[in-house]
């Protein structure tokens, strides 16, 4: 099977053209060759990356997470359309690493976005489903190039699944927002400190009839909150503000914040340092996944893991020793 080649393949110089004319049909496509595991389409995707690659980089990545229930969806669309409005492109995607598992609500979403996604200056693309969060961020992080190669200037990346998957999200884009709710109980309960660090915005969303007097509250303790931790190396105060994804208020003063951060980041050189990073981070991640591919792929390694795993049952080796062992007859397969 892994010499399997769909027939339905254009070239790579095809598929670059397409992308960057903004045929939408062509862009997805070639995000459906990045989110192959195919070897065929694993060498073409390197190819078409390659050659979008100096169209790429021109956009602003907004990474957006938030606890169950916040309104992801429904603020993402607003949010979404509001910046078309001011004149951009937008695309959104998502990491969702238990798509996989649960076969995904990202495309329930993707149906509640119904308005924005029939715009034409909006572009919705499905989580791809993987087996490890890394790869899963990977493809996302291509498919991203691929997007801004195509014209759209704001990136959405939205979490969907729970976890390290924020870290994954805030590791390749620009600003960070996080969605919380008021009243909710200890509005500091459920949200993890490490979260809460990486946010360049809190939006208090669903601040709109009875709930207004405690999405204040809400902002205020939050605002406190923030305070804690010790200032971004970026140089931008974390705001907090409140916002109704129903009522559309609130919504662009998001907007704001996030072109005053870019200015802010743009004129002190972080914004070009935190890609440049970024960029980096995304090779040393490649390689993580491609030696575990290689690993795990290797039918030597699947017979031996199989023997040790028994004998780590039976106590006649320690997983420490047993990792050692495999590993150094890993490294004499080459």
């Amino acid at each position: 099977m892994s010499n399997y080649k769909p027939k339905n393949r254009l070239s790579a110089q095809a598929y670059i053209d397409g992308v960057l004319a903004g045929d939408r049909v062509i862009l997805s496509r070639a995000i459906t060759i990045i989110e192959s595991n195919l070897e065929s389409d694993k060498t073409l995707a390197k190819d078409v990356i390659q050659g979008i690659l100096p169209a790429s980089g021109n956009s602003i990545r907004i990474g957006i997470t938030g606890v169950p229930g916040v309104g992801k969806s429904t603020f993402i669309e607003v949010f979404g359309k509001h910046i078309i409005n001011q004149g951009y492109k937008v695309a959104i995607l998502s990491i969702d690493p238990s798509s996989q598992r649960s076969k995904g609500s990202i495309l329930g979403d993707k149906t509640r976005m119904e308005a924005l996604s029939n715009l034409e200056n909006a572009y919705i693309r499905p989580s791809a489903s993987g087996d490890t969060l890394g790869g899963v961020a990977n493809k996302t992080a291509e498919s991203m190039l691929l997007c801004e190669a195509a014209g759209y200037d704001i990136i959405l990346i939205e979490t969907v699944g729970v976890g390290q998957s924020e870290t994954a999200v805030h590791g390749m884009t620009d600003f960070f927002l996080l969605l919380m709710l008021a009243g909710a109980g200890d509005e500091l309960q459920g949200i993890k400190k490490g979260i809460m660090e990486m946010a360049d915005m809190v939006v208090i969303n669903k601040a709109d009839g009875d709930n207004v007097r405690m999405s204040e509250m809400a902002r205020l303790q939050y605002q406190n909150a923030l305070h804690i931790f010790p200032q971004s190396e970026s140089g931008w105060e974390p705001v907090v503000t409140k916002a109704s994804s129903t009522k559309n208020t609130g919504i662009d003063r998001v907007w704001d914040e996030v072109v005053k951060y870019k200015q802010l980041v743009t004129d002190n050189g972080y914004f070009i340092k935190n890609r440049n990073h970024q960029k980096i981070h995304w090779m040393y991640n490649n390689i993580n996944e491609e030696l575990k591919h290689m690993f795990y792929a290797s039918e030597n390694m699947a017979s031996t893991l199989s023997v040790l795993e028994k004998a780590i049952i039976s106590s006649e080796i320690s997983p420490i020793k047993a990792a050692q062992d495999i590993i150094e007859t890993f490294k004499k397969s080459f």
